[in-house]
Order: structure tokens, then C-alpha cells, then sequence
């Protein structure tokens, strides 16, 4: 079956996107501190601390979303309850993203969002549909499960 391949490369996906989102605001605060211009007369020092938090926070919010990934994988079993919504959310952060990606960097950058926001649907799909019967072929695998004969008819 795919589904736990699908939800372990989500859970890898999204920790890796987490370092990265991290790293590049990260990295942009240093920039804007080191330039020391301010932008519409900002404060150079606050818009560097404001881009350390911002990808210190989204960060945590995309390593949140892969642990939720990364325990459907190990549990087998679909998100329920605020991990639903965190993956649901995540999804629709990634189609933001990627529209607002095609403008300002390009299409690769476009194609990686919709990749991700395709894992992440295709994460919560194939837990929502019902599991695959696991019929033996009547030769007492263990797993099927005990059916009672059906109930009698009157006419």
C-alpha cells in the first residue's frame, strides 16, 4: 500500500522545508543587519529580529507539521483533531505559496510547492479512504475477521 511512504517522505519533506525556511530568514536577518538600511524609516535592528522570529516560528510551525506526518507513518493511522488541521493548513499555506512563488521567484520554486501541497493531499486522502480488505482467500490468514452467517429470511 502507499500510504506509509507517501506520510514518511511528508514527514521528511516538511522537516527538511522547516530547516530551510529557518535558515533563509535566518540568514535575511543577518543581511539586514549587516546592511544597517532601514526600509520606509524601519528600524534596521527591529526588521532583523522580526525575520529571525518569522523563521524561527515558521520553522516550528512546518516541524510540527512533519511530526504529525512522521507519527501517521508510524502509527499508520490518519491525523485526527489538531493534527488534521495542522497538515489541512499546512496544504493550503503551500498553495499560497506556490501562487505567490510563480511571480517573485520562478517556476521551479512553483513546481516544489505544488509537489509538497500534492504529498500533503495525497497524505490525507489515502488515510480518509477505507482500508484494503485483507481476504486470505479462505485459508485462515489470522486477520480476517469473524462474520456471523447472515440472519434468516421469512416470507
Amino acid at each position: 500500500m502507499v500510504r506509509r511512504p507517501v506520510a514518511w517522505v511528508v514527514a521528511v519533506v516538511l522537516f527538511v522545508e522547516a530547516f530551510g525556511i529557518a535558515a533563509l530568514n535566518w540568514f535575511l536577518g543577518i543581511v539586514v543587519d549587516r546592511q544597517d538600511m532601514s526600509l520606509a524609516g524601519l528600524d534596521p535592528d527591529m526588521m532583523s529580529v522580526s525575520s529571525k522570529i518569522g523563521g524561527v516560528v515558521f520553522g516550528l510551525y512546518f516541524a510540527l507539521c512533519g511530526l504529525v506526518a512522521l507519527l501517521v507513518a508510524i502509527r499508520n493511522r490518519p491525523a485526527a483533531g489538531f493534527g488534521r488541521i495542522l497538515l489541512i493548513s499546512a496544504a493550503v499555506v503551500h498553495g499560497l505559496l506556490g501562487a505567490f512563488v510563480w511571480g517573485l521567484v520562478g517556476w521551479t520554486a512553483f513546481l516544489f510547492m505544488v509537489v509538497v501541497l500534492a504529498l500533503i493531499v495525497l497524505l490525507l486522502m489515502t488515510y480518509d479512504s477505507p482500508a484494503e480488505p485483507t481476504d486470505h482467500g479462505g485459508k485462515g490468514g489470522g486477520d480476517s475477521p469473524v462474520t456471523s452467517p447472515p440472519a434468516p429470511t421469512t416470507p
